[in-house]
């Protein structure tokens, strides 16, 4: 009698693992349709000003590499891998200048201008794109051992890259507060949706499938070959003694 109530008590055992079993895939397959539909979801929901913005983030990390590579090796003559800045100094060409700029240029500047909304910013805004690519020409072409040996040169550079820096700290800045959030103001929704799409395409022929996030990975390697990848290590500290 005991040992039936045992095999009986194995036998719900085992059907209670084997329905275990089953639902446990299928939470899992579940789990990962969510996340799926989750990033869709985020996607989605990134419009052209979104877009333009975390483009920014870019350009702000390049920023910290240019001020990390001016302020603590330039400045006090210590060596630096020179293919960072190199590098850095290319994702400011191909990625800010010759795509986000120009979506800017072609796609939301012209906008504005039909709109008779925010003119005078949007032609400084232009002008400082200009400069800009004139001071990326100014780092590329002394971004060299070479140039590095003259104190002409190297002088040169500190100058190219602070200016670059001071610039368009506040450029990105007014572009995020003032001019991208007013975009939706000034197109209709549809023609705001298709701007996103052809952001996104535009962003997909240049930079491969990865787009965006192989040119985030590529910054973060830049980061790290020079010892400024880790966040944590910038989180302050302070006692008011």
């Amino acid at each position: 009698m005991a040992s039936q109530e045992k095999r009986r008590s194995l036998l719900a055992g085992g059907a209670g693992w084997i329905a275990a079993s089953a639902i446990l895939p299928a939470r899992a397959v579940h789990a990962a349709e969510e996340q799926a539909a989750g990033k869709a979801e985020a996607e989605e929901g990134v419009g052209p000003p979104e877009d333009l913005m975390r483009e920014h983030g870019v350009l702000r990390r390049i920023l910290f590499i240019y001020d990390e590579i001016l302020w603590r090796r330039l400045a006090p003559g210590a060596d630096f891998p020179l293919e960072v800045l190199v590098g850095s100094a290319e994702v400011i060409r191909r990625f800010i200048e010759d795509y986000h700029e120009k979506l800017e240029e072609e796609y939301v500047f012209p906008r504005f201008r039909r709109a008779g909304k925010a003119i005078e910013l949007v032609d400084t805004l232009l002008e400082q794109h200009r400069a800009g690519r004139v001071l990326t020409d100014a780092i590329l072409a002394r971004a060299s051992h070479q140039a590095l040996q003259s104190s002409g040169e190297r002088a040169k550079l500190m100058a190219a890259l602070r200016l670059f820096a001071r610039m368009y700290r506040p450029h990105a800045a007014r572009e995020d507060t003032v001019l991208f959030p007013a975009l939706r103001s000034i197109v209709s929704p549809h023609e705001f949706d298709a701007l996103g799409e052809q952001f996104e395409d535009k962003e997909h022929e240049l930079f491969g499938q990865d787009g965006f996030e192989g040119v985030v990975a590529r910054v973060a390697e830049f980061e790290g070959k020079l010892g400024i990848g880790d966040l944590e290590s910038f989180t302050a500290s302070w006692t008011d003694k």
